[in-house]
Formats: C-alpha cells, sequence, structure tokens
C-alpha cells in the first residue's frame, strides 16, 4: 500500500469521525426554539449539514496540523 493511500485512508477516517463526533456534540444544543412548527425536516437537513461543515473543517484542521508537524524537523537542519 503507497503513502498516498494510506494518507487517503486517514484522511476519510478523520473525516468521518469528526462529523460523527459534531452530530454527537451538536445534540446538546437546544434548536427547539429556532424551529418554526411544519418544518422539521428541513431543521433536520440544517441539523444534517451543520454537523458536516463542523465535522470536515475540524479534521482538516488537524490533518493539516499533522502534516505541517512533519515537517518540523526540515527547520532545524
Amino acid at each position: 500500500m503507497s503513502i498516498f493511500g494510506v494518507q487517503s485512508l486517514l484522511g476519510v477516517i478523520s473525516h468521518i469521525l469528526f462529523i460523527m463526533l459534531s452530530f454527537w456534540a451538536l445534540r446538546a444544543v437546544r434548536f427547539d426554539n429556532w424551529i418554526n412548527k411544519g418544518q422539521v425536516r428541513q431543521a433536520q437537513v440544517l441539523y444534517i449539514f451543520l454537523s458536516i461543515v463542523i465535522g470536515y473543517t475540524v479534521s482538516s484542521f488537524f490533518l493539516e496540523f499533522i502534516n505541517l508537524s512533519k515537517s518540523l524537523p526540515y527547520l532545524l537542519k
């Protein structure tokens, strides 16, 4: 397995993990006060989209942080 395959697999797993984590964390927020009656489906779609956006952003941050930290030893050479 090449290094690109491993990085791709790590990226996919990281994105899914952080999306699931953000979905779980958003359950603590009370959205019922902001939802209009009869628009539950739209609120559920928004909830899923917010989970994806937050999870993807956090995952991208951590993956970029890992990639940048691998380059730090070249600073001292």
